[in-house]
């Protein structure tokens, strides 16, 4: 399960007056304070959080 393909995540904006999924999104991604990073696995399920959020966050492939 090692070689699965990881992304980090950092946030870059506020969660502050944003809708209840756009925080719930960001919360999933394991991510709760400005310029906080979290590694999380290249899955279906994370890909399309991130991409409701993009513009909130910079993501790296690890």
């Amino acid at each position: 399960m090692s070689s699965a393909k990881k992304l980090k995540v950092t946030l870059l904006k506020s969660t502050f007056g944003r809708g209840a999924t756009n925080r719930a999104c960001v919360q999933g991604l394991g991510l709760r304070r400005i310029r906080q990073s979290a590694v999380v696995a290249d899955t279906p399920e994370n890909r399309g959080m991130i991409r409701r959020v993009a513009f909130m966050l910079k993501v790296e492939e690890v």
